[in-house]
């Protein structure tokens, strides 16, 4: 994602702490705290401009909605989408992906969502993937039992590694498509990306899968 600075982005941010979280990093947080009540926690890994998270927010006004984005100048877009649909149920964390098994205690997430992740396609760059085992780990010990991962994309490539990724650590695929809009699902959230590939005629391709024995 195209990244523009944001002069004022430090200052949105301190104005409001009520949504943003930087500081993730330093303890675990306690989420029943942080949101003042204890419903199920979902989280969104790469949450870009915010239209998916807010979208999902809305739709399920009785989740928990956590987006982690590692660019500042992409999370205050999200921020400001947050805002002015007056999500209360929505927090976002300026932090890297990487260091999600920080953020949260064991099996304490109902569901992650990856949304048109960077394909790294190059092999070098295989461990950067967010389907790769080294995240799958972390996936599996914050996840619930019966949590699901569902991952979209309009990379082929991508899309194919982490099926594979995902059979190969012993995952179970809940449903798998390669053209999710040619089904015309209704609870489907779009991102924005999403909207201007799909506009292109491109397939979207999404998988659910969940960790066997959660």
């Amino acid at each position: 994602m195209r990244q523009r600075h944001k002069p004022w982005a430090d200052d949105f941010i301190q104005e409001h702490k009520d949504i943003f979280i930087t500081n993730a990093a330093d303890s675990k947080l306690d989420w029943t705290a942080v949101f003042g009540n204890s419903n199920p926690v979902h989280l969104e890994i790469g949450t870009g401009k915010g239209q998916f998270i807010t979208g999902m927010a809305r739709q399920y006004p009785h989740v928990n909605f956590v987006g982690i984005e590692l660019a500042k100048s992409i999370i205050v877009s999200a921020g400001q989408k947050v805002i002015e649909a007056e999500q209360a149920n929505v927090r976002l964390v300026l932090g890297d992906a990487a260091g999600i098994s920080r953020l949260f205690d064991k099996d304490e997430v109902a569901a992650i969502y990856l949304n048109f992740s960077d394909p790294w396609p190059k092999n070098r760059h295989e461990k950067r993937r967010l389907t790769y085992h080294a995240f799958l780990e972390q996936y599996e010990n914050i996840l619930s039992g019966g949590g699901e991962l569902v991952l979209k994309t309009d990379n082929s490539g991508l899309f194919a590694y982490s099926l594979v990724s995902f059979s190969q650590y012993g995952m179970t695929l809940k449903n798998v498509s390669l053209d999710l809009h040619a089904e015309n699902d209704l609870t489907n959230v779009p991102t924005e990306y999403e909207q201007k590939f799909a506009a292109k005629g491109q397939p979207i391709y999404r998988c659910k899968a969940v960790f066997q024995g959660k």
